[in-house]
């Protein structure tokens, strides 16, 4: 079975963008804005991996600064810092799936910089490749992809016997 075909499918009974960050947020405090649009990524990235399935439908672009969702920069531009109040998620809808996968995700990127977490993201494959072309300083409008997500970060799993 196609998985990107299956994920396409399963996109429209999914909890959004918002419903993430709100959670990621209940969880971690207060943060950095662009540390939140890293988590978010990180989240849907693994997400794909795990459950394959994402986690929101809301498209995530390959910005300068590393990945973003636009729907969520809207909402907090011009604020360096954000917080759950700052957003209208709603974690109720996430199962328990949805919300081991974002424990995990805040368990082994939680307690980096939002630098870092930026910095990581130049390395790997999924920002890289989309940006092909674009300057370092250009923001871009370029969508990552559910497949080159999955593709990538299912690579980074140990092979199994």
């Amino acid at each position: 079975m196609d998985i990107f075909k299956k994920l396409k499918i399963k996109a429209n009974t999914m909890t959004n963008v918002f419903d993430i960050a709100t959670y990621i947020l209940s969880k971690q405090g207060p943060m950095p804005a662009m540390k939140l649009h890293k988590l978010v990524y990180y989240c849907q990235a693994w997400s794909l991996v795990w459950d394959e399935q994402p986690l929101f439908n809301e498209p995530i672009k390959a910005w300068a600064n590393g990945p973003v969702v636009p729907e969520l920069y809207e909402v907090h531009k011009g604020k360096f810092k954000v917080e759950a109040a700052d957003f209208p998620g709603n974690t109720e809808g996430l199962n328990e799936t949805q919300k081991e996968i974002v424990s995990i995700v805040l368990r082994d990127y939680g307690s980096k910089p939002s630098q870092w977490l930026s910095d990581l993201t130049h390395l790997e494959a999924p920002w890289r490749e989309t940006r092909k072309g674009l300057s370092d300083a250009e923001r871009g409008d370029r969508e990552i992809t559910w497949a080159a997500m999955a593709e990538y970060y299912e690579s980074l799993l140990p092979e199994e016997d």
